[in-house]
């Protein structure tokens, strides 16, 4: 069996090198890791060293960048940027339209709403969690 790859020239002439998720259909990078269970919509891209858990769900025209982490049972909704090195812990939910910063860190089961904007190494975490345990 074969694949076929769809290969995107970045900045610099940088050639990246994306297959088809088989739940989904949508672009993950070569050296990505996501999990058969998980859905990535056929307009998102999951890009090289990203980590996606299983029965996550990558909404139409989200990116999630290189090393970011989405937890088992994630939802990304429509549009959702997740930067560089980000963690987004299980069964969060992430509001259309977002953008989570780089090194960000969203603890487990945290809701944020649409249209947020988190910015880069911040730490997101439920109602009376102590710092020391989120993400």
């Amino acid at each position: 069996m074969s694949r076929t790859f769809l290969e995107i020239e970045r900045e610099r002439g940088v050639v990246s090198r994306y297959r088809k998720h088989v739940n989904g259909k949508g672009y993950v990078a070569v050296g990505a890791e996501v999990d058969t269970l998980a859905y990535v919509d056929p307009t998102s891209y999951v890009e090289t060293g990203a980590r996606v858990g299983p029965k996550a769900r990558i909404g139409a025209g989200s990116w999630v960048e290189s090393n970011a982490v989405v937890g088992a049972g994630v939802i990304l909704e429509a549009h959702v940027h997740v930067g560089e090195n980000a963690v987004i812990g299980r069964g969060a939910v992430i509001g259309s339209h977002t953008r989570i910063g780089a090194n960000a860190a969203v603890a487990d089961e945290v809701r944020v709403e649409r249209d947020a904007t988190i910015t880069p190494g911040a730490v997101l975490r439920r109602r009376g969690e102590d710092y020391s345990r989120a993400a």
